[in-house]
């Protein structure tokens, strides 16, 4: 089966459009495309039990970014959200990805 494609990048701000932690928003710091979710920066945080180890030696309660859905994330390009399509380069031939609304090409 092919690599699935989304229209979102790691490093991406998004906000989260649904859930608990509507209307917050974050760097994308890892998709997982198994899944369909993404990791954002400071959103949707969970406590998660650790033994002690090697960098943690005191082990405990760590807080950490838990995984949203990627449909419950949109772009944000100059402080609104943004619609993301893909439209061919005129000059290169590549696809990029452009604003739905503006028609611009998100960098």
């Amino acid at each position: 089966m092919a690599e699935k494609k989304f229209k979102l990048k790691k490093g991406d701000t998004v906000r989260v459009i649904s859930g608990e932690s509507k209307g917050q928003e974050g760097k994308i710091l890892e998709i997982i495309t198994k899944k369909d979710r993404v990791l954002v920066e400071g959103v949707n945080m969970i406590s998660k039990h650790t033994k002690p180890n090697a960098k943690s030696p005191q082990g405990g309660i760590v807080k950490q970014e838990g995984a949203v859905h990627i449909s419950n994330v949109m772009l944000v390009e100059g402080g609104k959200t943004v619609r993301v399509g893909r439209k061919a380069d005129e000059k290169t031939g590549k696809l990029v990805r452009i604003s739905k609304k503006t028609k611009e090409v998100i960098k």
